[in-house]
C-alpha cells in the first residue's frame, strides 16, 4: 500500500518497454537522431548473421574476430591449435562455430581478458582440457565466487607473461585496476591486434557508466596505455566493430570532453554553498530529492558541455560516435563522481562558523 503522500504508479507494461510513472527511467524518445552513418557495418544485415547470430572476420596472420554485434571475441590460430579471448553467453557456442569455420584445430588455450560472466560465462564450452591463462587477481575472484560455465584459470601470472604457442606469441600485461581488477592487455605483436575489454568501444560512446568499470581514475589512464601500443586492429569486447588506432583515438577524445565538462560542473555545483542552495531549495526534510537534484545538476551541466561541444572535426559528437546522446548522461554521473571520490580535494571544511566555500 502506497503512503498518502506518495504518488500513485502507473505501469505502461508493453513488450517494447515496462514504463511506470514518476520514480522510474522515461522511455528514449524518437527524437533522438539515428546512429552515425556507417556504424552498422554490412554484415549486421547479411543473411548469415540474421540466421545465425555471429560474425567473424581475420584481422590478419590467423588472428580472427568474433562477434554479436553486442559482445566481441577473438581466436587466433596457431600451427600447434587455437588460442581463444573471451567467451561471452551471447556468442556461447557459436564461438566453436565461428572456429570451425575457418580451422579444425582443436581449441587449446583459452585467455580470460578479466572474470566477469558476460565476457567468460561461456567458457565451458572448450571442454576440461584447454589450459586457462588469466590474471592472479582473475582466479582469486573466480575461486571466491564460483561459477562452473567459468573454470578456474590454470596459468596466472601478475605483471608480465609471454605466452608463445605454435609460432604465434601474445603478449599478457597488467597495468593496475582499470575496469575492475585483474583485467589485462592482450596485444599480438605480429599481427598487430591489440585486445583490451571494457575501455573503449571502436565506433561508439560505449555502454552506460563507462561499461559499468570500477576504477575510473584506472580506466582513463588506461586510455592513455592503449595509445602506448603498436597496433593497427583493436578489439574492445562490444559492439559492432573492431576498431581502428584512429577509431580509439576517437572515443578517448570524447571521454577527454566527458572529465573537461564533470571537472567544470563539479567545481560549480560541489561548492557547499552550491549544495546548501540546491537542497534547502527542496526543504530540508527531503534530503534524498535535494541531493539528486544535485547531482543531476552536475550531470546536466556535463551532458550538455558533451553534446553542444564542436569537436575537432568540426561535428558534434553523436554525428561522430554512437550512442551519445543517450549514454553521455550515464557517464557524466560515473565521471564527475569519481573525480568526487577517486581524485585530490583542493580543500576541505574550516572549522568554526561561516567557513569559506569548500568543495564537498
Amino acid at each position: 500500500m502506497c503512503q498518502s503522500n506518495q504518488k500513485p504508479i502507473s505501469v505502461d507494461n508493453t513488450p517494447s518497454f515496462y514504463a511506470i510513472d514518476h520514480y522510474g527511467f522515461p522511455r528514449a524518445g524518437a527524437d533522438d537522431p539515428s546512429d552515425p552513418e556507417g556504424y552498422y557495418p554490412p554484415y549486421f544485415q547479411s543473411e548469415h548473421f540474421q540466421k545465425y547470430g555471429y560474425h567473424v572476420e581475420e584481422l590478419r596472420g590467423g588472428f580472427y574476430w568474433v562477434t554479436s554485434a553486442g559482445y566481441d571475441a577473438a581466436f587466433v590460430v596457431t600451427e600447434q591449435g587455437v588460442i581463444a579471448i573471451d567467451a561471452p553467453p551471447t556468442l556461447g557456442e557459436n564461438i566453436l562455430a565461428a572456429i570451425e569455420d575457418v580451422t579444425d584445430q582443436p581449441v587449446t588455450h583459452v585467455i580470460y581478458s578479466h572474470w566477469h560472466a558476460d565476457h567468460i560465462g561461456a567458457a565451458s564450452v572448450f571442454g576440461p582440457d584447454v589450459e586457462i591463462v588469466a590474471h592472479r587477481i582473475t582466479k582469486d575472484l573466480l575461486e571466491r565466487f564460483p561459477d562452473p560455465k567459468r573454470p578456474l584459470p590454470t596459468r596466472t601470472f601478475d605483471d608480465e607473461l609471454v605466452l608463445e604457442v605454435g609460432g604465434v606469441t601474445l603478449q599478457l600485461s597488467y597495468k593496475g585496476e582499470n575496469h575492475c581488477p585483474g583485467n589485462i592487455f592482450i596485444y599480438a605483436p605480429q599481427q598487430k591486434v591489440l585486445t583490451a575489454v571494457d575501455i573503449v568501444s571502436p565506433g561508439s560512446v560505449t555502454f552506460m557508466h563507462c561499461d559499468a568499470s570500477q576504477n575510473i581514475s584506472g580506466w582513463y589512464e588506461a586510455h592513455s596505455q592503449i595509445l602506448e601500443y603498436d597496433f593497427d586492429f583493436f578489439v574492445g569486447g562490444h559492439h559492432m566493430h573492431y576498431g581502428t588506432y584512429e577509431q580509439v583515438k576517437l572515443c578517448v577524445e570524447y571521454f577527454a570532453d566527458v572529465l573537461e565538462g564533470a571537472t567544470e560542473a563539479v567545481e560549480r555545483f560541489s561548492r557547499s554553498d552550491a549544495l546548501v542552495d540546491i537542497v534547502s531549495g527542496t526543504g530540508w526534510n527531503r534530503m534524498f530529492v535535494g541531493t539528486e537534484n544535485w547531482i543531476n545538476s552536475m550531470a546536466n551541466y556535463t551532458t550538455r558541455h558533451v553534446l553542444e561541444k564542436t569537436t575537432s572535426n568540426g561535428q558534434l559528437w553523436w554525428e561522430r560516435l554512437a550512442g551519445a546522446t543517450t549514454q553521455t548522461k550515464y557517464h557524466a554521473y560515473t565521471v564527475l563522481e569519481s573525480i568526487r571520490l577517486e581524485r585530490p580535494r583542493p580543500d576541505y571544511r574550516m572549522r568554526g562558523e561561516n567557513p569559506p566555500v569548500f568543495l564537498t
